[in-house]
């Protein structure tokens, strides 16, 4: 018989409707059961594509003898944590304090009155490494409760206390300056993988806020020339290994989440949206910096992955897929010689397996990952090979692969809709229509904005979580609001249609509303009206995503630069000198934030673009955009106006921006300012093209 859990919208927690467990959802039935029968609550926290979620499902929850343990001793509570990043905040926390270290699936024991008192992660089925079993946990946690329960009770008030206390960040604030930049940029030097690219070594992720980072300190000039070029090198060794190795689908497009090794070769073979869309922009910053086309070409192709396999028929995107498919990890993925020759033929086939390191002996488990351990030039120069004949012929062969690949079994795909993943894609996509010049990128970036803008939101405007088959729920996160507004700043930069920045600052209005920490500056994760829960985190640090106090800044100084608005810039510097401590502690866990931070160092500066003309001024100022968006522009916002635009399309908050700036006659002007002061104007097409040269000439 289903649990309680068939009655949920989540992926997640319709995977476990059929337990033996009975599963309830987070939320007063269950408490209030947790009090009334006087039983401490499991609270089991996960997500759909996690594969070790999965293996304690299978082992532990559809167990009939643990499940009947886990009915009688405990009320067993099971949380989405896409779903629910509040609690996931609150109780990860609480787990690291305890253990050292988390993950998933999360584990935690609760009093009735939702304070932990001990936790974990994975448990086996029986002892194990070291490892206790899960039916010893059960016991012991049981027994604790039941014979020592005042020593239960007081650890879960210190645990809260200290989680409090966390949540609450420093009090002592600190003015922002390059010296925190400075040191981040080192620490990120000390732990760089010179050899495979990345930091750290294994399991190795991406960090892509942390490239984005070292790529705008590099474009900002802080140091000599000799110093600067290691920081393009870190970015430049860490996207080639990366886009090498198969942690990258070389079929589909797109990133897994993380490499389980050192090199990039045997990822987690889960792949989640957000992860994408940063991935995404990352790469079209390097290609901008570089003029490297492979950066261009991954970034399209994961694009194209997104837009085939995640994009909902409304226009919003899907949230992850599984790494598994037939209850075997990576399935989907892997391939045998035999396979490749089926779909090939010999010739084609022994290339493509030299190529992509394809054996009879396989490198993982027996069958074989697809990567490329020898760049295609030096594969070509090493078999004298032509160079663009090999290139051809491996695309036509990918592509027949990839079309072979689609009759397998897929993997799970978690298609619930997250306004902040979203705002992630859209701002991805929004992008890359100017880098790569491709209207239907932008097209689909303002389908998904226009989406979340109408049917993620409730009576009073204000923004929903999460959407799936037909129904929003949940009232939205900081990251929600802030991953938004930075997105539709974006998607006005791009085609400069006014009423997305119109948008942008109503969200921003909500957030400082109902966000704002008045005393100790920032955000926090929870509006003001949210769930009462046993503490209300801010957010500092980046986790596989940008913190939201970090994207908050971000936000809210591109806007308020824009729009003259000095409430919104004087929030960004309160946050930022708020984070100050942490951007010094752990530089490597607040990339977003340092990124933020050299933006409030670096001067404010504006481009203007003025094109004459109605209709055919709107293509003329599309097309110049597009020149100024095919330039790594550090620190510049972009706006753009034809005179010929009605009033009924003007945004009232760029008033200020565009006050007194008029062409004189039939060229396009261009504008530059800096710190609200403004160049003369740059008139006609030779004038603005020795503008773009010099712009690109300032990054050498």
């Amino acid at each position: 018989m289903a649990n309680r859990l068939a009655e949920e919208s989540s992926p997640y927690l319709l995977q476990h409707a059929n337990n033996p467990v009975d599963w309830y959802p987070w939320g007063p039935e269950a408490f209030e059961l947790a009090k009334r029968e006087d039983k401490p609550i499991f609270l089991s926290i996960g997500y759909s594509a996690c594969h070790w979620c999965h293996v304690m499902e299978h082992e532990s929850f559809e167990d009939t003898e643990i499940a009947a343990q886990l009915n009688e001793l405990f009320v067993c509570v099971k949380v989405d944590r896409e779903e629910r990043p509040d609690l996931d905040q609150i109780y990860m926390n609480a787990v690291q304090l305890m253990t050292g270290r988390g993950g998933w699936p999360m584990s935690v024991f609760l009093t009735p009155s939702l304070e932990p008192f001990y936790g974990g992660t994975y448990w086996p089925p029986a002892p194990r490494q070291g490892i206790p079993g899960f039916p010893q946990v059960l016991a012991g946690v049981a027994e604790a409760w039941s014979k020592r329960r005042s020593a239960a009770i007081e650890q879960a008030g210190k645990l809260t206390a200290h989680l409090r206390a966390f949540s609450a960040g420093e009090s002592a604030n600190e003015a922002i300056s390059d010296r925190l930049l400075g040191q981040a940029v080192n620490k990120l030097q000390a732990t760089f993988d010179s050899r495979h690219g990345g930091f750290g070594g294994a399991p190795k992720f991406p960090h892509a806020m942390d490239l984005r980072l070292l790529l705008q300190r590099w474009a900002s000039r802080p140091v000599d020339d000799a110093a600067r070029a290691p920081l393009l090198e870190m970015v430049t060794v860490t996207l080639d290994r990366m886009a090498q190795g198969g942690i990258y689908d070389h079929l589909g497009g797109g990133f897994a989440r993380y490499s389980v090794d050192a090199r990039w070769l045997v990822p987690h073979f889960e792949k989640m949206l957000y992860d994408n869309s940063l991935l995404i922009s990352t790469y079209l910053d390097a290609f901008l910096v570089t003029g490297n086309a492979r950066y261009a070409e991954v970034a399209r192709e994961t694009i194209e992955y997104i837009l085939r396999d995640m994009t909902a028929p409304e226009g919003g995107f899907y949230s992850t897929e599984d790494a598994d498919s037939e209850g075997e990890e990576g399935k989907f993925y892997v391939w045998s010689p035999e396979e490749i020759r089926q779909v090939l033929g010999d010739a084609r086939a022994a290339r493509f397996c030299q190529a992509y390191d394809v054996t009879p002996a396989g490198n993982f488990e027996g069958r074989n990952i697809l990567n490329l351990p020898v760049p295609l030039p030096q594969l070509a120069a090493q078999n004298q090979w032509d160079l663009a004949e090999l290139e051809t012929e491996l695309a036509a062969s990918r592509a027949t692969l990839l079309a072979a690949r689609e009759q397998r079994v897929h993997p799970a795909k978690d298609d619930k809709i997250l306004v902040s993943w979203n705002g992630l894609m859209i701002e991805a996509l929004a992008t890359a229509a100017g880098v790569l010049d491709a209207p239907h990128y932008y097209d689909a970036a303002a389908r998904a904005a226009r989406f979340l803008l109408s049917r993620l939101r409730d009576k009073n405007g204000r923004l929903l979580h999460c959407w799936r088959h037909g129904a929003a729920r949940l009232p939205a996160y900081l990251d929600g609001y802030a991953y938004l507004t930075n997105a539709l700043v974006s998607l006005y930069e791009a085609r400069f249609d006014e009423s997305w920045i119109d948008e942008a600052v109503g969200l921003a209005e909500l957030m400082l509303e109902h966000f704002s920490d008045h005393e100790g500056g920032g955000f926090f994760f929870t509006a003001d009206d949210h769930e009462v829960l046993i503490t209300r985190t801010k957010d500092l640090h980046d986790a596989s995503v940008p913190s939201g106090n970090a994207m908050a800044a971000t936000a809210l100084l591109r806007l308020g630069r824009l729009c003259g608005r000095n409430d919104f810039l004087a929030a960004a510097e309160g946050t930022l000198e708020m984070a100050s401590h942490a951007m010094a502690r752990q530089p490597a866990a607040t990339g977003q934030m340092l990124i933020a931070a050299n933006m409030w160092l670096q001067p404010s500066r504006e481009i203007t673009l003025l094109v004459p003309g109605e209709d055919s001024g709107t293509a003329r100022l599309e097309q110049l955009g597009q020149r100024f968006h095919q330039r790594f522009l550090v620190n510049y916002g972009i706006a753009g106006r034809t005179t010929g635009d009605p009033d009924s399309t003007r945004s009232q908050h760029l008033a200020a921006l565009f006050q007194g700036k008029m062409p004189a006659d039939n060229e396009p002007h261009v504008y530059v300012c800096e710190n609200f002061a403004c160049q003369a104007p740059i008139r006609g097409d030779g004038e603005i093209a020795t503008l773009l040269n010099r712009l690109a000439a300032d990054l050498r």
